[in-house]
């Protein structure tokens, strides 16, 4: 299994349950496609570097997750057709 990452820039406008459950829902679409979610970090409201749907704010959200190497390809193409998540994007943890 090998260690991923995937950042989450969810939409500042939207209520503090509803960003909770985009970050459940992608972390329920992690589980289903077999990995398994480690670590859940939340940044906060941060400031984008450009306006991304007429938005200057956007919350941060990173989740580690162990999972094999078919994984990430599944999450992202669930994560893709999200509403409210501006930005996303899974990487590959160095084992370091």
């Amino acid at each position: 299994m090998n260690k991923y990452e995937l950042a989450l820039v969810v939409s500042a406008k939207i209520e503090d349950d509803a960003r909770a459950a985009v970050v459940e829902k992608a972390k329920e679409y992690i589980t289903r496609a077999g990995g398994t979610v480690t670590e859940v970090e939340e940044w906060g409201k941060k400031k984008l570097a450009y306006d991304i749907q007429h938005m200057s704010e956007g919350f941060y959200y990173f989740i580690q997750f162990d999972a094999n190497t078919d994984v990430p390809a599944a999450v992202e193409q669930d994560v893709r057709i999200m509403d409210n998540v501006l930005r996303f994007l899974c990487v590959k943890k160095d084992e370091a």
